[in-house]
């Protein structure tokens, strides 16, 4: 059904997260359904990496270091070979250094002392890790034009603004002015979200549930989202954002939701309806597969994937819940080509898979999600997205890992704005 009232939903594809079994490992294309995109609960647009962001005020990447002058080494010849042995020795004259040697000994010790800093970066980030996923910088957040100059993304570098002191001649309180109602900004690019920062961690232990146990896994998908409601409230409703829960309907097999069939025929993916704010999903599809398409628990058998799923489809709620998804379908209709609305669902679906990262995260400590579980994650990321020959709607593998990790590293809304991202990074 069409996400947001009577139009029609643009065209979905398979799904990011869902590969196929032998030969193809991430699932086949389905027939458009009445209803959100199979894979996130949202119409299949666009999809691409993750990228790294600077500190928010900051430049994007640092320029080139220009080398200080080479050091000089002093000012004064080499000193005269001592006489044989046995030779009378002359007294030698004391000198002091010159104002050339000083300058020079200056410069040297900068120099040296560059090459050492120089040295010691490229060693620290050679034994930094294996990944081969490119950072990219997110731009600087820039206000619109259209008077809006709060700044989301205050730095504590910056000049904060000092407290006057009241006295007791204050002016009466029945005079004061009101406080300033804060205008939400639903936009894409400017949304209020991106001035929430970041999750608080949370103490959400998922234990040993096995994924190949529909009770085990269900349990755990509604206890990880009343986690999930922990973590995105304070966030919310700091920014003024009304929050509301989303609603789970988990089926061992299959079921019809509002959004259309779950799972969908050849597919395994959740998806999330914003039409009832509903979050479907199989746990036999996500856990074995269906038709050809892979099972999630087939490539990573560990909880937590799944789990890092569901949390894919709560950031479509949370997309919901900020406007960021009706900005998005309103973009779609005003696209008339279809390389155009793809390319923004995977800005969507990317975004999605940012605030899935942030939240694993958040749990990091408790679920636990320790260093080895971490790099499944990843590597589980590395896995699944758009595969040659179906839709282009939810990213590339490289570009959901680069985003997963991109929430995970970075932990702040506004390094999840897919829609500042450049188009290599969402494709």
């Amino acid at each position: 059904m069409p996400p947001h009232g009577g139009t029609p939903a643009p065209p979905q594809g398979p799904g990011p997260y869902g590969p196929p079994a032998a030969p193809s490992p991430y699932g086949q294309p389905t027939a458009p359904s009445q209803g959100m995109p199979p894979h996130g609960g949202t119409p299949a647009p666009p999809q691409g990496p993750a990228w790294q962001a600077p500190p928010p005020g900051g430049p994007a990447w640092p320029g080139p270091q220009q080398p200080y002058p080479p050091g000089h080494a002093g000012g004064h010849p080499p000193p005269p070979p001592p006489p044989p042995h046995g030779w009378p020795q002359q007294p030698r004259r004391k000198r002091g250094m010159s104002a050339a040697g000083v300058v020079g000994l200056v410069f040297g010790s900068v120099a040296a002392m560059f090459v050492l800093l120089v040295v010691g970066t490229v060693a620290l980030r050679s034994s930094s890790g294996t990944d081969t996923t490119t950072p990219v910088a997110i731009p600087t957040y820039e206000p619109p034009a259209s008077g809006h100059t709060r700044d989301p993304f205050p730095s504590a570098t910056r000049d904060r603004p000092t407290r006057t002191s009241t006295t007791e001649t204050s002016a009466p309180e029945e005079t004061a002015e009101p406080p300033a109602q804060v205008k939400l900004d639903r936009g894409l690019k400017t949304n209020t979200v991106y001035r929430g920062g970041s999750l608080p961690r949370l103490n959400c232990p998922a234990g040993n549930a096995n994924v190949f146990d529909h009770a085990q896994l269900k349990a755990l998908i509604l206890k990880t989202g009343a986690c999930m409601n922990r973590a995105w409230k304070p966030v919310l409703d700091k920014q003024g954002i009304p929050f509301s829960a989303p609603n789970y309907a988990i089926a061992a097999k299959r079921g019809r939701g509002a959004c259309g069939d779950y799972p969908q025929p050849g597919n395994m993916v959740p998806y999330y309806c914003p039409r009832n704010n509903t979050i479907y999903a199989s746990t036999s599809a996500m856990a074995r597969g269906n038709g050809r398409s892979q099972g999630y628990g087939q490539i990573l058998a560990w909880n937590g994937g799944i789990i890092s799923m569901m949390a894919h489809e709560y950031g479509h709620h949370v997309q919901n819940l900020t406007g960021l998804m009706d900005s998005w379908w309103d973009k779609t209709l005003d696209t008339r080509d279809r390389a155009g609305k793809l390319a923004l669902s995977r800005r969507l679906e990317l975004q999605a898979t940012c605030f899935a990262g942030m939240w694993m995260r958040s749990v990091a400590t408790s679920y636990p999600v320790n260093t080895s579980n971490r790099a499944r994650l990843f590597w589980l990321y590395s896995k699944v997205g758009d595969y040659p020959g179906y839709p282009r709607d939810h990213g590339s593998p490289p570009n959901n890992n680069r985003w997963f990790r991109q929430g995970w590293e970075r932990s702040q809304t506004y390094q999840c704005n897919t829609w500042m991202a450049p188009s290599s990074t969402t494709s």
